[in-house]
């Protein structure tokens, strides 16, 4: 094997074997770890030009002891970090907490964890924050009481906090404006504020809201409550003895989920809650009867509301009773089957598209599906034919003998 003298800036490296078996990248690497220049920005010259990666040597006339020339930059040498890693676990809460996307939490002021939980949940609605930061510090000649106009000033004052602030957040005004316009809140047994239920707080906060935040008082840009969690129920109303029938619409913040022996799955409470008996004055009989109600969903809002009804009253002991009964939701919700024949014909479209979106991704897996069952049936059909062939030679065969 041939030695050479290479030349690199102003160093020289001397007595470097040439394996002339191998291609010319291996000098290439030899050369990268003398001088960590990589291979591929090596310029080395010979005779008639550059040194290509998979030139053979014999073509090259490379002599022993020649000098050969060397031109390109080394890599920076890699400089130990300043800092170690630091992981998320290792931050401070409130760094972590930003570090996580969280928002802040809220304090528990005694028995409030059913407004906390509201408060979290509509604070998620950006369209809601949206509205809210457009409302006027001052009551404006459309019928606002001031109550609802301080609760609205309080929600919107609330999730400014929270959004500005990594740390728990204190409700106290929050509270107090809600029990200054819904005394119910303010209940205490034993001087002791009492529990209350959240779907009560939510509705309350959520009608109040529904009123404060129209055209009049915010942009028009901002969606109204009513887009954002509305539901448009369209009710026949039948009584079956005396063959009585009306229909009759109203405005709903969310849906039901009856709870009983026979529900497993919130499809099903939904179902059951849109199908309710009543009783009530029927002009025809001259008395009370009982009336069937069947409601379909007529329009639909941005963010569908569902209520677990866990709670009903026991005459027994005269008190609220809790239903522990498992009730399974899936991750989405289909509410077709409960939408009046007028919002399927709108939704017929859009649902299409959707699955027709879903068949495009399962294309090029749904295509192999079908390729790999074709081979099969023709897998089949030639075993078949090959068995059928089998048979009619041996019966040939039992008759020549």
């Amino acid at each position: 094997m041939p030695t050479v003298n290479v030349k690199w800036q102003k160093e020289v490296f001397p007595g470097i074997e040439i394996d002339t078996s191998q291609p010319p990248i291996v000098l290439k690497s030899q050369l990268y770890t003398l001088t960590g220049v990589p291979p591929e920005r090596q310029k080395i010259m010979v005779k008639g030009g550059l040194l290509k990666d998979d030139a053979d040597w014999s073509t090259l006339g490379v002599k022993d002891g020649q000098k050969l020339m060397m031109i390109g930059t080394a890599d920076e040498i890699v400089k130990a970090p300043e800092k170690g890693p630091l992981f998320v676990e290792d931050l401070p809460e409130e760094e972590q907490v930003v570090a996580l996307g969280h928002s802040a939490g809220l304090y528990n002021l005694g028995n409030t964890c059913y407004m906390n939980s509201t408060l979290q949940c509509l604070h998620s609605v950006p369209e809601l924050k949206s509205a809210l930061l457009s409302y006027s510090d001052t009551v404006k000649g459309n019928g606002i009481d001031q109550a609802s106009h301080n609760l609205t000033l309080a929600t919107r004052n609330t999730f400014g906090d929270l959004d500005q602030s990594v740390r728990p957040v204190t409700p106290l005004q929050f509270l107090q404006t809600l029990r200054k316009k819904y005394p119910q809140f303010a209940q205490q047994h034993n001087n002791v504020y009492m529990q209350q239920d959240a779907e009560e707080c939510w509705t309350q906060l959520v009608y109040t809201l529904s009123q404060t935040l129209t055209s009049d008082s915010s942009e028009s840009a901002v969606l109204p409550m009513k887009q954002l969690f509305g539901i448009d129920l369209v009710s026949r109303v039948h009584c079956a003895e005396s063959g009585e029938e009306s229909m009759e619409t109203e405005l709903v913040y969310s849906l039901k989920c009856h709870i009983s022996q026979d529900v497993n799955h919130l499809h099903e409470g939904i179902k059951h809650g849109l199908k309710t008996e009543l009783e009530k004055a029927s002009p025809t009989l001259g008395r009370t009867a009982v009336y069937t109600r069947e409601s379909r969903i007529n329009e639909l809002p941005r963010y569908l509301t569902v209520q677990f009804v866990r709670f009903f009253w026991k005459r027994e002991s005269n008190q609220k009773a809790k239903i522990l009964r498992k009730v399974d939701y899936p991750l989405e919700l289909d509410v077709y089957e409960f939408c009046s024949d007028e919002l399927k014909k709108k939704l017929k479209a859009p649902r299409q598209m959707l699955r027709d979106a879903e068949n495009a991704k399962l294309g090029l897996y749904m295509g192999k599906l079908a390729a790999q069952k074709k081979m099969r049936s023709h897998q089949v059909a030639l075993g078949n034919r090959l068995v059928w062939t089998l048979t009619k030679l041996s019966l040939l065969y039992q008759r020549n003998n």
